[in-house]
This record gives C-alpha cells, sequence and structure tokens, in this order.
C-alpha cells in the first residue's frame, strides 16, 4: 500500500470480525474470542470483514524504479486500468501492495473492487455499524500466519478453502502472496451438483450435515459415491490450477498443502490430495491460543482477528478496500466546525466593542503594514503566473507523449490478454477426456488405445454390439457439440478373432 493514514487505535478496546456473506459475526474482548449476536454502533470496536476471491480482480504489474514515490498511487491507477481492461468511465477500488522483484523494475500486486459489489455486500452492515475499518480479500488473509511466525515464511504453501459461497486456491512462496483462484465448487455449488447428480433435491440440512461430520467417508453409500465423483472432479480442477502456477511462476514444487472450509475439515480429502496431486494435505486449523469455546470456529474469522492487529500496528502492512471510514473526530467534522466557529463568533461579538474603543489606532497600523505585504504578494503572484504559464507548455508536450505512450500500452494490454486467455482459459484434454471415460462405461464400448496429436486424437473402439458404437458416437456429437470441430469414424468391422466389433474414431477439438 502506497499511503499511511492515521490509526485510531487508542480508542480500540474490541476487534469486530464479520463474515458478510454467512451473517456470521465474532468479537474480541479481552482474551475471548466469541459469536456476537447484534451489530451497533460503537466506536471502541474495530470492524474488519474480508471480500471473497472471486468478488476482487487481481493483477502483477511492474513499474520504473526511476518513477517518484509521489506519483505511485497515480501511475498504479492508470496501470490497472490498462492491464485489466477496466471501463475508464467506472471509479473501481484499487489497492496494491509492492512485494520483491528479481528484476530492474518494482513489482506491486494490484488488487481492484468494483463499488456496486462492495456496497451490496457492505452497506446493510454499515447502516448497523456506521463504518467497516477494514476490508481483506480474502487470498490475503493468509499473510498474518506468516507475520506472527505461525507457520514458517519458506517454501511453496498451497491453500485450499471452502465457504458457501465461493472455493478458492492460494499460493504464497517464502510467505508472500503468489496466486489465487477460485472455482466453482463453493458449498453451495457442491450441494447442487449433488442435486443434478442424483436428480432430485435432496434434503438440505441432511447434506451438509453427512459432508461436515462424516465427509467422503460415510457409511451411506449413495451419499458415498456421488460425493467421490463431485471431489474428483474438484481435485481435477485444483491439479490444473498447480500445473499452472508451476509453469508461470516456475516452480519446481509444492511444499505444503493446506485444506480447510468454513465449517471445519471435511474428512476423506487428505487421501484424494495424495492420489490425484501427490502431495501430503493438512487440515488448515491453526492454534491461535485465544479462548474460544466452540468446536470450531472458521478459520478466517481467526484470519481477520491476526490481519486486524497487524493493522492496527502497521496500516501499511495490510491491504484494505474499506470504503467506510469512521467518522472523524468532532473537530474535523462539519457540524463540529459550525459549532466552533458560532461559538467563536458570539465571543467576537461580545468583545468588539471593547476592542473599538481601545484598539481603533492598532486598526491603521495593520492596514499599513497589510497594504506593504499585498505589493509583495502581488509580485510573488506574478512571478508565479509566468512560471504556471511555461508549465502549461510543457503539459501539452507532455500530454502529446502520454497519448503516444497510452496507445503503445494498449496494443501491450491487448497482446497480454490474448496470452492470458490463451493460458489460463484454455480447456485441457484430460477433461473432456475424463468425460467421454464416463459416457464409454455408459454404452458399453471399451477403448483399446488412444492416440492425440496437438487438438486431435483417435480412439479405438471395441464393442459387442455395433450398435452400441453408433450410439455412443451420436450421443458425443450432441452432447459435446460445442467442444468438438469433427468427429469421423470410417468403419465399424466384426473382429475375426472374437465376436467383438472395432472401430477407430477420430475426434478434433476446436
Amino acid at each position: 500500500m502506497l499511503s499511511k493514514k492515521k490509526s485510531s487505535s487508542s480508542v480500540i478496546k474490541n476487534i469486530v470480525t464479520l463474515n458478510v456473506y454467512k451473517g456470521q459475526k465474532y468479537i474480541l474482548q479481552g482474551d475471548t474470542f466469541s459469536p456476537l449476536n447484534k451489530l451497533s454502533y460503537n466506536k471502541s470496536n474495530f470492524i474488519t470483514s474480508y471480500v471473497n476471491n472471486k468478488d476482487v480482480i487481481f493483477t502483477t504489474v511492474y513499474i520504473s524504479r526511476n518513477i517518484p514515490d509521489e506519483d505511485l498511487a497515480d501511475i498504479i491507477d492508470i496501470k490497472a486500468y490498462e492491464e485489466l481492461g477496466l471501463d475508464q468511465a467506472t471509479h473501481y477500488i484499487i489497492s496494491s501492495l509492492e512485494v520483491d522483484s528479481d528484476t530492474e523494475e518494482r513489482k506491486f500486486h494490484i488488487f481492484v473492487a468494483q463499488p456496486d459489489v462492495l456496497d451490496e455486500l457492505f452497506l446493510p452492515i454499515k447502516q448497523e455499524t456506521k463504518y467497516i475499518d477494514l476490508i481483506i480479500p480474502a487470498p490475503l488473509l493468509y499473510k498474518a500466519i506468516y507475520r506472527k511466525e505461525i507457520l514458517q515464511s519458506s517454501g511453496v504453501h498451497c491453500f485450499i478453502y471452502f465457504t458457501s459461497h465461493d472455493a478458492f486456491v492460494t499460493f504464497y512462496k517464502d510467505g508472500d502472496y503468489l496466486y489465487s483462484k477460485s472455482i466453482d465448487y463453493s458449498m453451495e455449488q457442491i450441494y447442487d451438483k449433488y442435486c443434478e447428480i442424483v436428480g432430485e433435491k435432496v434434503d438440505e440440512k441432511e447434506f451438509y450435515h453427512i459432508l461436515d461430520t462424516e465427509g467422503l467417508k460415510t457409511s451411506k453409500g449413495d451419499y458415498q459415491k456421488n460425493l467421490m465423483k463431485i471431489f474428483s472432479d474438484v481435485f481435477i480442477n485444483i491439479n490444473d490450477i498447480i500445473i499452472y502456477v508451476k509453469r508461470a511462476f516456475r516452480l519446481e514444487t509444492v511444499d505444503h498443502l493446506f485444506i480447510g472450509g468454513e465449517n471445519g475439515p471435511i474428512v476423506g480429502l487428505d487421501e484424494y490430495s495424495q492420489n490425484y496431486l501427490g502431495l501430503q494435505a493438512a487440515d488448515l486449523n491453526f492454534n491461535y491460543n485465544i479462548n474460544n469455546d466452540e468446536w470450531y470456529t472458521d478459520q478466517l474469522q481467526f484470519l481477520m482477528l491476526l490481519n486486524s492487529f497487524d493493522y492496527l500496528e502497521d496500516e501499511e502492512s495490510v491491504i484494505n478496500l474499506s470504503v467506510y471510514p469512521r467518522p472523524p473526530a468532532f473537530v474535523n467534522r462539519a457540524s463540529g466546525q459550525f459549532i466552533i466557529a458560532t461559538f467563536a463568533s458570539i465571543s467576537i461579538g461580545i468583545a468588539y466593542p471593547l476592542y473599538y474603543l481601545v484598539g481603533s489606532y492598532i486598526m491603521d497600523a495593520k492596514i499599513y503594514a497589510l497594504n506593504i505585504e499585498n505589493k509583495k504578494l502581488s509580485a510573488e503572484a506574478n512571478k508565479y503566473k509566468k512560471i504556471i504559464g511555461e508549465k502549461l507548455k510543457e503539459i501539452k508536450v507532455l500530454d502529446k507523449q502520454i497519448d503516444k505512450l497510452s496507445r503503445a500500452y494498449l496494443a501491450k494490454t491487448k497482446t497480454l490478454t490474448s496470452i492470458y486467455n490463451k493460458k489460463v482459459n484454455y480447456k485441457l484434454k484430460s477433461e473432456l477426456l475424463h468425460i467421454f471415460a464416463n459416457e464409454l462405461h455408459k454404452f458399453n464400448v471399451n477403448v483399446n488405445k488412444i492416440y492425440s496429436n496437438n487438438d486431435t486424437f483417435w480412439l479405438d473402439l471395441t464393442s459387442k454390439n455395433d450398435r452400441d458404437i453408433t450410439e455412443f458416437i451420436k450421443y458425443i456429437s450432441q452432447e459435446h457439440f460445442n467442444s468438438i470441430n469433427q468427429i469421423d469414424i470410417k468403419k465399424i468391422a466384426k473382429d475375426a478373432n472374437n465376436s467383438n466389433y472395432n472401430g477407430l474414431l477420430k475426434v478434433e477439438l476446436k
């Protein structure tokens, strides 16, 4: 962060942490951290919340070290609009964090939020509390773990966290934020996918109870089978993200993996981590040495608390997206200044007659002194008018240069956006092959061999019935029309050695 504001930590007695997505709130009073029943305005409360990963836009920019610090904020705003293609007519909440760079330029992580998104989430809270001191992007909450030395800041760490409205994967390297990405497997989305698999709406309370208490090792066969299918897809997505991060940031390995959720650890996920990612997972459940009677408390609540401590010590150490500051001190409010001015005017009005009687000659002396001062200021004003005129000419020249550079930046932005879409939005073959595998089983068709070249692959199909093969081809042609450019099979022939039918299917992806 580039600017530092005066902290009012001297009046802070309690810290309130909010999960606005689920309506959960906690308060630290003394050494006890416990649920809070109702919010209210209390200037001794420091109020902290977070915004989900999917509600914040992230990017990284590099800026010349020759740029003066006083100009950094403006340059970063310009970079954010250019790199992210933001609407120039819209005002965004933009904050940044500088990290160590091994290049000749300075490196900044930029975090952008849309005001209407923040208002939808936090204005109802502001109506009750009158202010929100700190709003942190969810992936940056983990930074406090390293500041408090709860976790050693060495190596590459991956954090996976499931909440009701978001599930996101975050990477830290040597204690610094590196990358984060949301996946479409929040707790609500997992429930919806489960209902889609079974073909009916199951009891929501029962579903979450089984998931929270028994997880993937539940004794209920239908639940276990369907949950295993869903979390297989979850970890396939996570594996794709890890592969991308390793390639993009030139990482050799991920040293530690932590998995958690707002309702507690999900039983059985450590085995999936080992099987799909080749990583040993640990529960994201740290001991913060704070009194709490609950069997489990959302870890993001604890992380908000730790970040609040850091922010009160040093506001520059924590990214803050809040646009709902606490009311200023009485003397800085418009109403306070009006009262003070009114009182001063009344005092002057009472004292004026006495002042007029005994001090009229002082006014003449002041007028004479002011006339002399006026001549000096007029000469100085003329000098600065001349300087301003010269600077305006320089500004016109610089405006032309800025226009030229802006066009160059726009061209680079389009190029980077194209590269980003190819790297991030590229649909992996493995995902489609996984889908095909399930559909082959559905039609009683097996595959002897698979060959691939770029976006084309061949499947050597075999089945006891040639109709099963044709039905399978017809199904995937219709079901995956948007993903397949061409599908072709030369012939389906009966195997001379047995009663099976064989055919070589060619599939060309878009």
